[in-house]
């Protein structure tokens, strides 16, 4: 298979190394300078240990590079997954045993939440096994967007309060938002200085117009500035100071990472003997979904920026991610996916193969084995400033006004997502926008036998030219059969879509097809959709959501 610039398609593995070495090796050097401090960062929003992210990043390089259905994703901690552990961690937290001193219940907790990983990953597996890769065109995409910015909401405010050294007011996401005025108001003056500094070095300097300055990994740049404030600050000693002489403050090693001596002595095995609880159960599910989830899509938008044009292997990327997030459970590790900044930025940097994947996890474990002490150094001001950064741009005012240009209808399920998960949880969160999706369809006069089993037929034109004839209503729980008698079809050779007969085709059908279009035409086979003229769009968008207009 040919590149864009007519260059033959890099080997993997064995082969692959010996090829393109150079190339992975620079990127994944680069990619982990860019994974430390989110590693770091993603397992401060988590709660747990720090050491935990970097384990995730080691084993997510170093273990599934070998075995990753996908080719340039990047494999480590993910924001997205920060909100459930932590949910999980404060859960356990409270059903600990009675008895129990504050460390032995955090122990418990951590313990309980790493058996929830190793469930997970049986879990992932078993969906890998079942084929179970063709969820990804299963859920809404507002949906998916909404659950994706609800992330991104709760993370950046739950980060504002730790960025201005205050814990919030309660512990429900409403009362942690309400209570955002009062840490403004009693805010540590040098913690929210250094969180102000990180923030600006994050926003300016993506926007310094100079090739070589963009090439600088912001957060790398945040850690390198904030050592020298922490030690400005004396953060490594706990002491009091005065500010404006009329308010007395504390800071402390509290306020820095904390890291073991050695990788061996951070590593803490998982306990299995409340998994099977109803909480459990509940974080089991959770963790699978959004995992399985985010990796899935992460593979999907990395395929697109592949200049060698490969498609990943979505069944067995399942597998391999819940084989690495057992692993990484079993040692005291976060759980693993595919994380979408850490892999665009190794497509960007050159990367070829899988092995660039493999090299940034060698890089995070010389930084652990051999810059502890440095990491010791770094205040979770900084962390805290770029997991904030992270949050925004999950729930950016530029995501709700892209979901707005779709359709009204979409910013409606994006919206109820977003609500409805602040208010209780993920699961409940998602469930509810696939539910009022599922609501609107109905509405719109889409039978209910035609929500999940479309009315297709394979048919051939005068010319001989195969092809399909969809008639009835496309929607996103119909994509999939849609999708399976295209693949059927599918061998290189001039393919048709006849649309005329049915009554609608949403937002995230077109998008699908789009997609499944430029992946077949890349193989050289060709995908005509015929009759869309006589659909009338809610929006201007080129995807948006079409209904057959009256005649």
């Amino acid at each position: 298979m040919k590149t864009k610039n007519n260059t033959q398609l890099p080997l993997d593995y064995l082969k692959g190394l010996t090829q393109n070495w150079r190339s992975d090796l620079l990127s994944g050097s680069i990619v982990s300078l860019i994974a430390l401090p989110l590693c770091l960062g993603i397992s401060l929003a988590s709660g747990v240990p720090p050491i935990s992210g970097l384990i995730a990043g080691i084993v997510g390089g170093m273990v599934l590079s070998l075995i990753s259905g996908s080719h340039l994703t990047i494999n480590g901690p993910a924001a997205g997954l920060a909100v459930i552990v932590l949910t999980a961690v404060e859960g356990y937290r409270e059903i600990a045993p009675a008895g129990l001193s504050p460390d032995q219940a955090n122990l418990f907790a951590y313990q309980a939440t790493l058996g929830v990983g190793v469930a997970c990953g049986v879990l992932q597996i078993l969906f890998g096994f079942i084929r179970a890769g063709v969820l990804r065109s299963f859920f809404p995409l507002s949906v998916v967007h909404g659950m994706l910015a609800a992330i991104g909401i709760m993370i950046f405010v739950k980060q504002f309060h730790t960025g201005l050294g205050v814990s919030p007011l309660g512990k429900e996401m409403l009362e942690v938002i309400l209570s955002i005025p009062n840490s403004v108001i009693h805010m540590n003056p040098q913690i929210a200085t250094i969180t102000a500094v990180s923030l600006l070095i994050l926003i300016v300097l993506p926007l310094i117009p100079v090739s070589w300055i963009k090439n600088i990994p912001a957060p790398l740049v945040v850690i390198l500035v904030a050592i020298p404030l922490g030690m400005y600050f004396n953060l490594d000693h706990e002491h009091k100071y005065l500010f404006l002489n009329n308010q007395e403050y504390t800071v402390g090693p509290q306020y820095l990472v904390t890291l073991p001596d050695k990788l061996l002595d951070g590593i803490v095995f998982p306990r299995f003997d409340y998994l099977l609880t109803g909480f459990g159960l509940q974080m089991i599910l959770t963790y699978a979904l959004v995992a399985s989830l985010e990796s899935l899509l992460t593979a999907a938008a990395i395929d697109k920026m592949d200049p060698y044009y490969r498609e990943s292997d979505y069944n067995r990327e399942l597998w391999a991610k819940g084989t690495g997030n057992i692993i990484s459970s079993m040692i005291g590790g976060l759980p693993i996916i595919a994380e979408v900044v850490r892999s665009s930025a190794n497509v960007r940097m050159g990367a070829r193969t899988r092995w660039s994947n493999f090299f940034h996890g060698v890089f995070l474990l010389i930084f652990v084995v051999f810059l502890s002490p440095y990491l010791h150094s770094v205040p979770l001001a900084a962390l805290s400033a770029i997991l904030m950064v992270t949050g925004y741009r999950l729930a950016s005012p530029q995501s709700f006004i892209h979901i707005y240009k779709i359709g009204k209808e979409q910013l409606i399920l994006f919206i109820t997502t977003i609500l409805v998960t602040l208010l209780s949880d993920l699961l409940v969160g998602v469930f509810a926008g696939i539910m009022l999706k599922l609501g609107l369809n109905l509405l719109h006069g889409v039978p209910f036998k035609f929500l999940f089993m479309p009315m297709i037929r394979e048919t051939e034109n005068p010319e001989g030219k195969k092809g399909l004839s969809l008639e009835s209503a496309a929607v996103f729980t119909s994509f999939m059969k849609i999708k399976t008698e295209l693949d059927r079809l599918a061998n290189g050779q001039p393919l048709f879509l006849d649309v005329i007969k049915a009554e609608m085709i949403d937002h995230s059908v077109l998008d699908s097809l789009e997609d499944w279009k430029k992946r077949y035409e890349r193989k050289g086979g060709s995908l005509e959709i015929i009759g869309l003229e006589h659909f009338k769009p809610v929006s201007s968008h080129p995807l948006a959501t079409r209904h057959q207009a009256k005649k």
